[in-house]
């Protein structure tokens, strides 16, 4: 049986991919090609996202509906030793150089400490990051920093409690201040904050945010709202986009190029000064740096390095991709790690060049929406 390619996957697990024999052809990757994550537009995926679940305790407005999702059922999660398994193929045999450990909400897996322990134990110099709404954080950051943890980003729209429950769905922003201050004080830096403006909610908050990062030494990060939210209720006229958004910052602060590489990484850098009132000139020091993440108006996909795999163990080469390879199934057939490796390496061969086509542009009349939302593909 060969993986489903361009297909939903069932959220219990089951359905093609699951049985997928090891000898099973996914790609036409040619005999030959070099080592690594490598597509066939000569990127290659050294930063791994990893889902340890779909589950999430916060209902925003731009991921989920206010009832929830149909959780994935606990056999069909990636189990501890599996997702240890993955990374470690991913890290010694694939040129995997960083890990972000996603949900859903990973804080509400409760092995989540012995997941990162044991990654750690495996891998002492690997960068490993985590993406959390920060519930319950202010509980185990210092937990999470001895078990091996190296920082965390936050989601964090906005600072009015209002407004953050009108978002979220969820009256925790007290919970959510707290955690990202024991992030600080555990020494999870630096600590990187991400924030969804929505036009008319919380957009006119922006420099108000800015301030408060800056001031506490938090990086933060505007992003840009994506077609991946659950209702499928996402319009390219009620997006704040990457122009809108320097154009707001630029009332109260001059930005400027951050001089340092990107590097891959989907966030743009800007330093960050205060205006002189009624002119265009800086003045005073850098007050720290800014990004914006603008997979829509200013994509960065020809620099792209990521590579996803699920809380079910399927591999997504991009994130508005409608392709998924089944790994997890693989592995629990007793595929070797080299069998492993190889299937995932054909999944990645697949990229699309771009927001899940052959072609850039969420504008385009053929992009097509994920039918998964941000919390079941790992953000």
């Amino acid at each position: 049986m060969t993986v489903e390619l361009g297909m939903p996957q069932p959220r219990d697990g089951s359905g093609p991919g699951v049985g997928t024999s090891a000898a099973a052809p996914v790609s036409g990757r040619p005999a030959g090609m070099p080592a690594g994550l490598v597509d066939r537009y000569g990127r290659r995926a050294t930063d791994m996202r990893l889902s340890l679940t779909d589950k999430c305790n916060l209902r925003c407005t731009y991921c989920m509906p206010a009832e929830g999702l149909e959780w994935l059922a606990k056999q069909a999660v990636m189990s501890a030793e599996e997702i240890v398994r993955i990374v470690r193929i991913g890290v010694e045999a694939l040129g995997v150089r960083e890990l972000r450990l996603t949900g859903g909400e990973p804080l509400v897996r409760a092995d989540l400490l012995s997941i990162i322990a044991a990654l750690r134990q495996a891998h002492p110099e690997l960068p490993i990051s985590m993406t959390t709404n920060a519930v319950g954080l202010d509980k185990k950051a210092a937990g999470l920093k001895a078990a091996g943890l190296t920082r965390i980003n936050v989601s964090l729209d906005s600072l009015h409690e209002e407004t953050f429950t009108k978002l979220t769905r969820r009256p925790f922003l007290d919970k959510v201040l707290a955690g990202v201050d024991a992030a600080w004080a555990a020494g999870l830096g630096p600590v990187k904050l991400n924030a969804v403006l929505m036009r008319g909610i919380n957009d006119a908050e922006s420099p108000a945010l800015l301030a408060w990062a800056l001031d506490r030494g938090y990086e933060l990060r505007f992003i840009e709202q994506m077609p991946l939210d659950a209702d499928h209720g996402w319009t390219r006229r009620d997006m704040i986009t990457a122009a809108e958004i320097r154009e707001l910052l630029s009332v109260d602060y001059v930005l400027s190029n951050d001089p340092r590489s990107r590097d891959g990484a989907p966030a743009e850098r800007f330093e960050v000064r205060h205006r002189v009132p009624g002119t265009n000139e800086a003045i005073g020091d850098v007050l720290g740096t800014v990004g914006i993440i603008a997979s829509v108006t200013e994509p960065f996909c020809a620099d792209c390095r990521r590579t996803r795999v699920t809380a079910e163990g399927k591999i997504m080469s991009c994130l508005f991709s409608r392709e998924e390879v089944d790994l997890l199934g693989l592995l629990r057939e007793g595929a070797s790690d080299d069998q492993l490796a190889e299937r995932w390496q054909d999944a990645m061969w697949i990229k699309p060049k771009a927001h899940g086509m052959d072609h850039v542009g969420l504008d385009a009349p053929d992009f097509i929406q994920p039918d998964r939302s941000m919390s079941a593909i790992g953000g």
